[in-house]
């Protein structure tokens, strides 16, 4: 903590400064009144001692001055004034506490720390984090009763930390509140070095969670204590709570399952280790043996948690940093690893999750409509319903709120948003926002400010939506949002040389319908990348042979998989080691032992993210069909699979009619919107397996496998009458009405390639044209 004393009496001065530096303030002294004042517009303190006679500028005016200016520093006033008349002049002045010279240093030191307390952290008079302590009034630090030996700077580092729990800290704000300027400014790299070197002592005393968090390309926080905690299995519990029921039924299944399967090879893995620590407790154990069992105890460590071991993954841990001591270690550390040893055992035997029943439920999507306008939220109801999904009213807040704590949880929500329920938004997505992973909203208001899209952006939401939108329109954005959301499809890569770690990520990850290809063999990577072609990667750090690291510098060095998401699984949470994960191009990582609803979030996010930067590359913005690039190359598939197959292939071009026409006469927002509906109607009537594209202008294509160009027509017309029925509206208050043509091809007989097909289908387009259009023909 950094405190400034304003003192012009240098020999009481030198004295305060030298008893404050030895309770590990950072102490800068100013020798008069504008010279403290300068300091203080110049830099940021914990606190301020202050003289009331000084020459230049006096502390009481400077305590006014402070104050007027809204600085909450806590202040106190030193001076030899002992009478009531002066005090209530000087707390009058904004001073918060008043000490008469001479300075009795104990009293002071209180005096400090209670200020501390009750300043902006309201700290109890011991910090604490988990088992770890921090005594200010004698400055000790101690983790389980056990007395942690830190410098000066370490010690001012934690303290820092544990006052402000929340706040990130750069290593230019460190080097302003735990410097002073007497000592020499040091660069950033000191105060990496020291809070690697706090880092270390805190580990040797036992702390095996991390208790300083690094936020990259910010700084350093204190990890909150439900941060913490979350890695024990009651919160994992209570986290997946958070999971849709069938979700969490089905992840906790699976993980116990597995562990069955797998659970004696975690016996056996500790009959290792007891071997060695026995051989050790003789005096006979052998290098080999030792680093086997250190390695045995690093896995464990790593994957234990996965299965519900928390305990286990802790003490397994101890046990790996207790043995890299070697094979002349203390009789105290043999028997502490005879006594982890059996505990772990201990832990291995009792039962590990529940395994609930699972629940039928209805697997249509679940839309939540929260819109007090009953017109509208019927409207969007029915439209809902037409396209396959469970549209429901909801305006009770409270009945909203206890369903979602009842873990009944929707698949998308639109929610209003407009001034007079702007508040009911904000509470209620913040409550959407913190389900696992978030359930994904979109707002519908009758405003748009640049203030609202932040908040919403800030609670999660997923898009603004004007709330008299027709509900077709509504209900394509809740389609897309549903999209990007799905994981159902995705393909996941995983590679660690651990066959445990491995089925556990079975288990967490296939019961959300991703399906996961795994390789213990890093050697084997390169081939398994080309032939999974995963979504997503998840590497291990340190493998046998190739690293993580290196792997991923692989992948990042081809252009194929450059934009691949890559996350990492590691034991290793040293700031060295994330360093380095990142300049090999990860995107993000997770440390060992893995907390299933983190990584779960984690994957999603990644996943989402990467499916909405591949939409907008793929997907044509206007009519929301696949642009020419994404056809093409699905077209080209289709046609592959029919030639090795000997199945048939419709292909057809369409083509709207007069669309030049109508942008000259009404504008081009009207032939836009002819466009969008003509998507919206392809979209609707052809399914996944199908491949709509626009390839510019008023031409969409249309490729469907195993159809013959007879069942192409029939599917077009069916189109082409639903089109005929959509009324535009035009200037004047005029209804339009549109049509198309299109031809029709059929694989082989037409043409035994993508460019062949088109030619043969434009030529059939002419045909329709040269009729008079709103038609749909064949070869």
């Amino acid at each position: 903590m950094r405190i400034l004393l304003i003192e012009d009496d240098e020999l009481v001065a030198k004295a305060l400064a030298k008893a404050l530096a030895g309770q590990h303030y950072a102490i800068d002294l100013a020798t008069d009144g504008q010279a403290g004042w300068e300091l203080l517009v110049a830099c940021k303190y914990d606190l301020i001692l202050l003289d009331v006679m000084l020459p230049k500028l006096d502390g009481i005016t400077l305590c006014r001055r402070l104050r007027s200016q809204g600085d909450r520093t806590p202040i106190i006033l030193v001076t030899a004034k002992d009478n009531s008349t002066s005090k209530v002049h000087g707390l009058d002045a904004g001073a918060d506490d008043y000490i008469t010279k001479p300075v009795d240093l104990a009293e002071l030191s209180a005096r400090i720390r209670a200020l501390l307390r009750r300043g902006d952290f309201a700290a109890p008079p011991v910090l604490e984090w988990g088992d770890l302590r921090l005594d200010p009034s004698i400055c000790k630090v101690s983790y389980s009763n056990q007395p942690i030996d830190l410098t000066p700077k370490e010690y001012g580092l934690l303290e820092l930390f544990l006052r402000n729990r929340h706040r990130v800290f750069s290593c230019g704000v460190i080097l302003d509140r735990l410097w002073s300027y007497d000592e020499e400014t040091p660069s950033e790299d000191t105060v990496r070095s020291h809070i690697k070197g706090l880092r270390m002592k805190l580990r040797a005393a036992g702390v095996l969670d991390d208790p300083i968090e690094t936020v990259y390309g910010i700084g350093y926080r204190l990890k909150s204590a439900e941060q913490t905690k979350a890695k024990d299995t009651s919160k994992v519990r209570k986290k997946a709570a958070r999971l849709s029921p069938e979700q969490e039924q089905q992840t906790l299944t699976g993980v116990a399952r597995v562990w069955e399967r797998v659970k004696e090879k975690f016996i056996r893995r500790v009959a290792t280790i007891k071997q060695a620590i026995a051989l050790l407790q003789q005096g006979s154990l052998d290098e080999q043996l030792r680093h086997q069992a250190e390695q045995e105890a690093h896995k464990l460590a790593g994957s234990l948690g996965m299965y519900g071991f928390a305990l286990g993954s802790r003490l397994a841990r101890q046990i790996e940093n207790l043995l890299q001591a070697g094979v002349s270690i203390a009789p105290e550390q043999a028997r502490q690893l005879s006594e982890l040893v059996a505990a772990l055992h201990r832990e291995l035997q009792r039962s590990t999750v529940q395994t609930p029943e699972l629940q039928s439920i209805d697997e249509s999507p679940w839309l939540l409509i929260v819109e007090p306008d009953r017109s509208l939220s019927e409207g969007l109801v029915m439209e809902a319903t037409s396209r396959g999904m469970r549209g429901e009213i909801a305006t009770d807040l409270v009945a909203i709120e206890e369903r979602l704590k009842a873990r009944s949880r929707p698949d998308a929500v639109l929610l209003d948003f407009s001034a007079d329920t702007a508040q009911v938004g904000v509470k209620l997505l913040t409550e959407l926002n913190a389900f696992t992973p978030p359930v994904p909203a979109l707002i519908l208001t009758d405003r748009d400010s640049l203030l609202d899209r932040v908040t919403v952006a800030r609670l999660g939401g997923r898009g603004f939506l004007h709330k008299f939108l027709p509900p077709a329109r509504v209900l394509d954005a809740v389609t897309q949002m549903l999209q990007r959301c799905r994981t159902a499809t995705a393909r996941i890569l995983a590679v660690d040389d651990d066959p445990q770690v491995l089925q556990a990520l079975h288990a967490l990850l296939e019961p959300w319908g991703i399906k996961l290809s795994t390789v213990n063999n890093p050697l084997q990577f390169w081939d398994t990348l080309e032939a999974v072609a995963p979504d997503l990667l998840i590497l291990d750090v340190e493998m046998p042979q190739i690293s993580g690291i290196e792997l991923c510098q692989v992948a990042r060095n081809d252009p194929r998989w450059s934009g691949l998401p890559i996350l990492f699984l590691t034991a290793h949470a040293d700031a060295e080691t994330m360093q380095r994960v990142f300049a090999a191009g990860a995107d993000d990582y997770v440390n060992k032992p893995i907390v299933g609803p983190e990584l779960i979030g984690r994957i999603l996010n990644r996943l989402e993210r990467s499916r909405l930067l591949q939409s907008l590359a793929q997907t044509d913005t206007l009519t929301k069909v696949a642009n020419r690039r994404q056809s093409t190359q699905e077209l080209s598939q289709l046609l592959r699979l029919a030639q090795l197959h000997d199945r048939p292939l419709c292909f057809a071009i369409l083509d709207l009619d007069r669309l030049k026409q109508i942008n000259d006469r009404y504008g081009h927002a009207v032939g836009d919107e002819i466009l969008s509906r003509l998507g919206e109607l392809l979209r609707r009537t052809f399914q996944s397996e199908d491949v709509v594209g626009r390839w510019g202008g008023a031409e969409f294509v249309v490729g469907m496998y195993g159809m013959t160009a007879s069942d192409g027509v029939r599917r077009l017309v069916e189109v082409l009458v639903n089109l005929r029925q959509q009324q535009f509206t035009v200037p004047d208050r005029e209804q339009l009405t549109v049509t198309f043509s299109a031809g029709v091809v059929q694989y082989p007989q037409d043409g035994s390639d993508l460019q062949a097909l088109y030619q043969a289908a434009g030529i059939v387009l002419q045909q329709a044209k040269i009729a008079g259009g709103d038609r749909v023909l064949s070869c």
